[in-house]
């Protein structure tokens, strides 16, 4: 029988990637600097899109919406790991706990969200050209970002307000660097079907919905491409695409083979280890990719970089 802790949980006990003090600083060091990048990045990104007035565009209007959430995503989970490594401490209380997992849940939904409508933009840039400008108008482009906030905040709060009535055993430990939401639930003494049949039920609906609307997007640019009878035609509608496809395949490919891997295997270390491909290596990717390939934005950063060099 599973011992049960009728007094009320006040702290979580995270155990993050290894108890060896020198693999901790190692880690320490590693996830600070790429904490520091991502914002870094994505900040010079949000900064660029808005200084300069040939960025004013669905796509970039979109991509500095995507930098915001991934400077939030990152920062839900990195900063209070590097807190616990520095203090040699692995508690997070039951409220920060609940927070982070809240936090948390809500801007990977918003991630999904933003490459979702990113790729409906290309969708309608290279299948409907013509039409694109009056289609993605400024005001469309804000009513889908505030519903994706609605969705996400929606989402989230419902699966964070069913923790909170659960009963939870003594074993208070996570195999996690943070308050993942399958964990955490699978801590309770009763039974966590009802929760889990909800968490399914959110990501089938909302990831498997966006999964579907982006193959869809792509689907129809091939066919439309296709009919393109030109090379460089052809070249230069897939390579509006290519920085997008990479983020969008990196991302779902990585989050899929955590939880798909973690379910075959059951090894939650092996499942926090590669989380972090995706709630860390890509936010701090985006930036790079998106700028490697693009002319506008590569020019934009050079002009804001020299600019912001000069005034110094």
């Amino acid at each position: 029988m599973v011992p049960r802790n009728d007094t009320p949980i006040s702290e979580f006990f995270l155990l993050g990637f290894s108890e060896d003090p020198e693999l901790q600083r190692i880690l320490c060091g590693l996830f600070l600097s790429m904490l520091l990048i991502t914002v870094l990045g994505n900040l010079i990104m949000i900064l660029a899109t808005i200084s300069y007035s040939h960025l004013h565009s669905p796509v970039y209007f979109f991509l500095s919406n995507l930098s915001f959430v991934d400077i939030c995503f990152v920062s839900t989970t990195v900063p209070k790991m590097l807190v616990n490594v520095q203090t040699q401490s692995k508690v997070i209380s039951y409220t920060g706990c609940i927070t982070q997992m809240y936090f948390f849940t809500l801007f990977a939904g918003l991630d999904i969200f933003t490459l979702t409508m990113m790729a409906y933009d290309r969708f309608g840039a290279i299948c409907h050209p013509l039409q694109c400008t009056v289609i993605m108008n400024p005001r469309l482009c804000g009513l889908l970002v505030l519903v994706s906030w609605i969705l996400s905040v929606l989402n989230s709060l419902l699966q964070s307000l069913m923790v909170l009535p659960l009963p939870f055993c003594a074993e208070l430990e996570i195999p996690h660097f943070f308050c993942e939401l399958n964990q955490v639930v699978h801590l309770a003494c009763s039974d966590p079907f009802f929760n889990d049949m909800v968490m399914y039920l959110a990501s089938v609906v909302l990831g498997g919905g966006t999964l579907t609307g982006i193959l869809y997007s792509y689907s129809r640019i091939v066919s439309s491409t296709r009919a393109i009878s030109s090379a460089q035609g052809k070249y230069k509608a897939f390579s509006t695409c290519a920085s997008h496809l990479s983020v969008v395949s990196l991302f779902y490919c990585t989050s899929l083979g955590v939880y798909l891997g973690s379910a075959a295997t059951h090894n939650s270390h092996s499942r926090a280890t590669a989380s972090v491909m995706y709630t860390v290596v890509t936010p701090m990717l985006n930036p790079f990719i998106y700028s490697l390939r693009n002319n506008d934005i590569k020019r934009a950063l050079r002009r804001f970089l020299v600019r912001g060099i000069s005034k110094a």
